[in-house]
């Protein structure tokens, strides 16, 4: 690009101007042109929307032309003549203008001509609106709404300007409307709506997200006071309110997160809110949950780690790959299936582990996409193992983010019809997070998979109160152990006779038990002792390559238990 020549104190003058405008023309593109130096700044949004070289811009008019429709530019470069030329102080019109996908959105563009004090033309200055994207505003609470969230987190971001970013949303809203009605839940939907922007004032901007779901971002950068903040609505809601002649109590929950690394793209800070508006709602009884509480170079980098590994997904699933972790049998300890793991690396940032991204992912809209990658992987390089012994069952997990999906029964089977691979060798694996879904639609899930030979395992058991519940609800073949209970049964009596109690639970509903972290002699001796269907662990193999699993899994019948 051609370097563009303006004073400092044009450029310092123009930008000032813009700023200002920008705040007024909400959910426009804004652009303000020096008319003496034909030096213009426009909106980043629209930069990065159409494809611009960059935000400031030399002969912009002429660069905008060649975005819109030929069949449009005529009347178009006209009204930009007669502009530049003095014989007209603005414009008012409607075209087309090509993004860069080559698809064309209809535009209506007002701009208008400021003069200075002796009359002559100084600036240009005019708003776009695009009517190809969503409009901006919230119909029932008159807030911004999320692609008005959206298009603020992006300016911030190429800003580079810090600010507190928070999820908050009220829980068992589903109740409210069944009691009450929905004409009820709108009116308290509106109250809390009221309430967030009154609290928050002229210290940042509300948006109401999807569902019961709102957004704040906070120019303040004090963690403590937003939370603050949060601690007086949780007791203002817990107290009791009425509305509209009735008085009822709301649980709230919240996620926050400073914004002060910036390269990350408002989707990353959006999935990182989410994970924390998550915790807050199924750990911590609504208290808020600050994504990265402490300012320092490795959280700084973790965010950049999360942006790299959630941009790979869209890529191919590029630097993704899978290990496998063999599963042998109690009783001849021959291998008798194993467990797909996930992990990522690349030349930058090395191996990074799966606790980093997958529970932050998990809550992402492209999920789904890695997990069906997930499935299909494990799958496809599952089949030597089938094929070596047919009686191989592949672990695949599960996030209960997946399960939720109304498509994911047929993405199962068509991964299966894809690939060929037998449905009775597989095993998807569920975690008790799957607490957190619908029961019913849990167990229709399973149901419906059963009845094609897949099995299903509960992953972690005994990690949280629901798991005696989840078992008794829903019919699952194997219980895995989680290694947390085993790692000093060798000399606890304590952990030996709860594994007692876990073998005799899973087998009066039928289920058999595989204890994980198993990774020493004696614990395997022990364990026999108490009707242990599997073992996995450091003991047999750590997670290996398909290839070194496969190699693994014949030295193991070649050798001990023939």
């Amino acid at each position: 690009m051609t370097e563009i020549s303006i004073p400092e104190n044009a450029k310092k003058r123009l930008d000032a101007l813009f700023e200002a405008f920008q705040v007024v023309a909400e959910g426009t593109y804004v652009y303000l042109c020096d008319m003496k130096y034909d030096y213009s700044r426009w909106s980043q949004n629209a930069v990065e929307y159409f494809g611009l070289p960059s935000e400031y811009m030399k002969d912009a008019g002429v660069i905008w032309e060649q975005h819109i429709h030929p069949e449009d530019r005529a009347a178009y470069w006209k009204s930009i003549e007669d502009i530049f030329s003095g014989q007209d102080d603005g414009h008012d019109m409607q075209y087309r203008a090509c993004k860069p996908d080559g698809q064309y959105v209809v535009c209506t563009c007002r701009g208008v001509v400021i003069r200075d004090e002796n009359g002559n033309p100084d600036y240009f200055a005019g708003a776009i609106r695009n009517h190809g994207i969503q409009g901006h505003i919230d119909p029932l609470t008159g807030l911004r709404n999320q692609y008005g969230f959206f298009d603020d987190l992006k300016e911030r971001i190429a800003r580079n300007r810090p600010a507190v970013v928070v999820m908050v949303g009220i829980g068992g809203f589903t109740e409210i409307n069944e009691v009450f009605g929905y004409e009820f839940g709108n009116l308290v939907l509106q109250r809390f709506a009221r309430y967030l922007l009154n609290d928050i004032g002229n210290k940042g901007n509300v948006y109401r997200m999807d569902g019961t779901k709102f957004a704040v971002i906070c120019r303040d950068m004090d963690v403590d006071k937003v939370r603050w903040h949060y601690n007086e609505a949780r007791s203002y809601y817990g107290s009791g309110i009425e509305v509209d002649g009735k008085t009822l109590t709301l649980m709230i929950n919240a996620g926050a997160m400073r914004l002060d690394s910036f390269d990350v793209d408002s989707q990353t800070v959006y999935s990182c809110l989410n994970f924390a508006y998550g915790e807050s709602k199924a750990l911590r009884q609504g208290e808020m949950v600050i994504f990265f509480n402490k300012l320092s170079d490795e959280n700084r980098q973790r965010l950049e780690k999360l942006q790299v590994i959630r941009n790979s997904i869209p890529k191919g699933c590029a630097d993704f790959f899978l290990l496998y972790q063999p599963v042998v049998d109690a009783r001849t300890e021959r291998v008798k299936g194993a467990e797909a793991l996930i992990r990522w690396k690349n030349e930058t940032y090395g191996m990074v582990p799966p606790d980093l991204f997958i529970p932050i992912l998990e809550r992402d809209r492209l999920f789904p996409e890695l997990g069906r990658w997930i499935l299909r992987t494990a799958i496809l390089e599952g089949k030597q193992f089938v094929e070596e012994n047919p009686d191989f069952v592949l672990n695949v997990n599960l996030s209960y983010a997946q399960l939720e999906k109304r498509d994911f029964i047929d993405m199962v089977k068509e991964v299966l019809a894809e690939t060929g691979y037998p449905p009775e060798n597989l095993c998807l694996e569920v975690t008790e997070r799957c607490r957190l879904l619908d029961v019913e639609l849990l167990k229709n899930t399973i149901m419906v998979l059963h009845a094609l030979g897949i099995r299903f395992a509960l992953d972690d058991f005994g990690t949280d109160f629901s798991a005696v519940g989840l078992v008794k609800m829903l019919p699952f073949d194997t219980i895995k152990i989680d290694r947390s209970f085993v790692m000093k049964i060798e000399e606890d009596e304590m952990e030996r006779a709860l594994i007692g109690h876990f073998t005799g639970l899973a087998g009066t509903f039928g289920a058999q038990v595989c204890v994980e972290g198993v990774e020493t002699a004696g614990m395997v001796e022990i364990l026999k002792g108490y009707g242990v269907s599997s073992f996995q662990g450091y003991y047999y193999s750590r997670p290996v390559s398909a290839s070194e699993c496969l190699a693994y899994m014949r030295s193991r019948s070649e050798g001990r238990g023939d």
